[in-house]
């Protein structure tokens, strides 16, 4: 049953209020325990990410299910990700290991949430810094994946309008090929029911897809990007809205 226009606009303001309030209580207890080692920092992260997913469960109407889940191996991979909302930089952290996020360094400097995802690990790069940010993200992912951290790759880089893509940036390939490791890529359609810059949390069930993992191994990183984005478009046009 369709929810009423009214009903659910006051739904998506009480859970934009309930966000600003939980993130600024977890990121408080993240910086007050920043002496504590990095894998408990992220469980306070995680257990953040779970009351997201029931505020928005409870407030408006959005759940989600997850196909592939024994396509996550053992060990520690670099995964990719369709990015179009704000729902599934949430919702990884439910539903993959403990991971270093790839992410513009500008929201390192956001009042509390910035500073306590500086404790967390990320790897932040400048954008706009083109071989220079890839390195970096090459060089960074390989020490998280050999301290036993996943890596997480936006590889559009930002976050695109459903039905849109654009041609997706190399690290995520790359890094892994040095690494020696799998790409596990991640398509969903977050992007119908929570759109970019949006208000409006639409009610309905999210469908997130965990692709088989793409071997790196003897082959190109140009060649095994080009793979992901292929997998990824074409089942984020499978699930549509």
């Amino acid at each position: 049953m369709q929810r009423p226009w009214i009903v659910v606009l006051v739904g998506s303001s009480l859970y934009t209020v309930a966000l600003l309030i939980t993130t600024a209580i977890a990121g408080l207890a993240i910086l007050a325990c920043g002496f504590l080692p990095l894998r408990t920092l992220l469980k306070f992260a995680k257990a953040w990410a779970f009351v997201q997913l029931f505020l928005l469960r409870t407030l408006c109407g959005l759940t989600y299910s997850v196909e592939g889940l024994l396509n996550i191996p053992s060990g520690a991979h670099v995964s990719a990700w369709k990015h179009s909302s704000t729902w599934e930089t949430i919702a990884q952290m439910v539903i993959f290991p403990p991971q270093a996020w790839v992410l513009k360094r500008e929201l390192l400097l956001l009042p509390i949430a910035g500073w306590a995802t500086r404790l967390l690990g990320p790897i932040a790069i400048n954008r706009a810094a083109g071989g220079t940010a890839v390195m970096q993200v090459v060089e960074q992912g390989k020490q998280r994946l050999q301290s036993g951290l996943w890596v997480l790759v936006f590889p559009e880089g930002t976050r695109v309008a459903v039905g849109s893509t654009r041609r997706h940036g190399i690290s995520a390939a790359l890094l892994a090929k040095e690494a020696g490791c799998l790409v596990i890529p991640v398509a969903h359609n977050a992007g119908a029911y929570w759109g970019r810059q949006a208000l409006l949390k639409r009610p309905g069930n999210i469908r997130v897809v965990i692709g088989e993992p793409i071997s790196t191994l003897g082959r190109e990183a140009r060649e095994i990007s080009d793979e992901i984005r292929e997998w990824i478009d074409r089942e984020t046009a499978r699930l549509g809205g």
